[in-house]
């Protein structure tokens, strides 16, 4: 089974982007994030045509969460059942087979202290809570998406410009620290050691063309589904030409 992440910060402006990967590389799953747009506009159709049906959480402008797949998605969910935080489209989860995806696409925080920075805390602290109450870490887990938190300094460019910054910030740190300590396991780190590996990088500060990124992007799994784990790669080359999103896709392969 192969599974792809991607922030596509827009969906219908980059479908062609998530064709061409299609295409390229046939997934069978794929997450997205930041997808700003309504369940009703979704391009069901157009996916249809490729062989992959579509479940959606989706809201107009921001946000938005869906999960592409060639095989029947069941059991799906939507939300972290608490009202504090299901007015925004975030959390939609899934089963294809005996694999559990819960794709996500987790508060950004804006600047640490704000009261942004303190939802993006509560959002985490919920996110555990939730992760805890609905799914067995025996089972085949994988927790996926854009989760706004790097996990330590190798994925930083410039670890000391970053210190004491979103996504960079102790709390923020600990919070993802307290979700891994319910079984899950950084599924890149076990294959890619080194430092340097991003998946994202700023438009502003032509961050992509300079090298400079943050990996914020993950797939993190449970041990049963980790071993199934025999790669995990960032598509760098997706961020690069025509109407880029600011993340590459990531792609995780799993023995069937």
């Amino acid at each position: 089974m192969n599974i792809v992440t991607w922030n596509v910060n827009s969906l219908r402006p980059r479908l062609e982007r998530v064709r061409t990967l299609l295409e390229e590389h046939a997934p069978d799953v794929v997450c997205l994030q930041e997808t700003k747009v309504v369940d009703e506009l979704f391009p069901r159709d157009e996916l249809l045509e490729m062989g992959y049906t579509a479940e959606v959480l989706g809201q107009k402008t921001y946000n938005g969460v869906a999960i592409l797949a060639r095989e029947p998605l069941e059991d799906v969910v939507r939300g972290l059942d608490d009202e504090r935080f299901d007015d925004e489209a975030r959390v939609i989860g899934a089963r294809i087979g005996d694999v559990r995806v819960l794709d996500l696409y987790v508060v950004n925080g804006q600047r640490v202290g704000s009261v942004k920075y303190r939802h993006k805390l509560a959002w985490m602290e919920r996110l555990h809570d939730y992760v805890h109450e609905r799914f067995d870490p025996d089972e085949k887990l994988i927790v996926c998406g854009d989760f706004n938190c790097t996990f330590d300094d190798r994925d930083v460019h410039d670890p000391e410009a970053w210190r004491d910054s979103v996504p960079c910030s102790e709390p923020e740190r600990d919070a993802l620290a307290q979700l891994m300590s319910l079984g899950l396991r950084d599924a890149y780190r076990r294959f890619h050691e080194e430092a340097g590996q991003y998946t994202w990088w700023d438009f502003r500060t032509r961050g992509f063309e300079r090298g400079r990124g943050l990996r914020i992007d993950h797939f993190l799994m449970s041990l049963s589904a980790l071993e199934a784990c025999r790669s995990v790669e960032i598509l760098h080359d997706y961020r690069a030409g025509e109407k880029p999103s600011d993340h590459a896709p990531v792609l995780a392969t799993l023995a069937d």
